[in-house]
Formats: structure tokens, C-alpha cells, sequence
């Protein structure tokens, strides 16, 4: 991997531990303020997901190779999308969630909600953490072997003509 890709890498991961630490209050600000205490597992997640989405984020943005020609270089955007989410849900105040609040009520959002964090959060990281390892897998192989040209030969057709 070249310069670039850890460039973006390291900014991403700068970007997102702000992203996410900011307005969850995991990082302690004046803007938003935390109405629950933060869990040990909301820092756990925060620290693993914020490093696994600045690697994602360079993989959509320090193309190379025969990566900046692959027709398939946008794939994975909605599966990191919904881990990146799902890892603010996992680290946020459950309490301060209004949409949460609004479905469950503060009741509900402290007794239901907030024992499920924990799974959300390690959902979110199993999710970012494949997301990546399939996006460095493509970036790697490049088009030519995604769609199965070795160089031995041509692709294998996966459908036959009639004729």
C-alpha cells in the first residue's frame, strides 16, 4: 500500500474519532453532554471502529493501481455506512437517542436499549472489520482477476449462449 493510502488512513481515523466521540460525548465537550455515565465498552467500541473507518474511507479515496480503474471500487459504501452508524448507536448516550427515546420512551431506552448496546457495538466492528477485509481483498486482486481473468486464458462464462 502506498503513501497515500495511510495518509488517508490516519486522517480518517482522526476524522471519525471526533465524528463519534464528539457528539456522543464519549469525549467529554461543552456541545453535547451525556445524561448516562459512559460504559466501558462505549470507549471499546469507539476505539476499534474509528481506526477501521479511516481505513475504509482510504480505501474509497487513495486509489491505486489497478485498483483506480476498477468498475467495482464503490462496493461496500452502504455496509460501511450502516457499521459506521450502528457504532454511534453502540457509543451514544442511550437516553440522548431521541429517535430511540421517541420509539421506547426513557423507560424503554434504558431497559431495553442500552443492554443491547454492546451487541450493536460488536455487531458494528464484526461489520466494519469484514467490510475492510473484503475491500483490501478487491483492491489488491484489481478488476481483472475479480472478473476472473488470471491471464491464462479468458474469463469463464457463467452463462452460455443458446446458439
Amino acid at each position: 500500500m502506498d503513501r497515500r493510502f495511510w495518509i488517508a488512513a490516519i486522517g480518517g481515523t482522526i476524522v471519525a474519532l471526533i465524528l463519534l466521540g464528539v457528539p456522543s460525548a464519549v469525549i467529554p465537550n461543552p456541545l453535547f453532554i451525556r445524561m448516562t455515565p459512559t460504559e466501558p465498552f462505549n470507549i471499546a467500541v469507539w476505539l476499534a471502529s474509528a481506526p477501521l473507518v479511516g481505513l475504509l474511507l482510504a480505501t474509497y479515496l487513495a486509489k491505486g493501481g489497478a485498483a483506480a480503474t476498477d468498475i467495482h471500487a464503490g462496493v461496500g459504501a452502504g455496509r460501511a455506512t450502516l457499521g459506521g452508524v450502528a457504532a454511534y448507536l453502540a457509543i451514544g448516550c442511550p437516553i440522548c437517542n431521541k429517535i430511540v427515546v421517541l420509539a421506547l420512551g426513557v423507560s424503554g431506552a434504558l431497559n431495553v436499549f442500552a443492554p443491547l448496546q454492546p451487541l450493536i457495538g460488536a455487531a458494528s466492528v464484526a461489520l466494519l472489520a469484514g467490510t475492510l477485509a473484503w475491500r483490501l481483498r478487491m483492491r489488491a486482486r484489481g478488476c481483472a482477476r475479480c472478473a476472473g481473468e488470471t491471464g491464462d486464458g479468458p474469463a469463464p462464462r457463467l452463462i452460455r449462449d443458446p446458439g
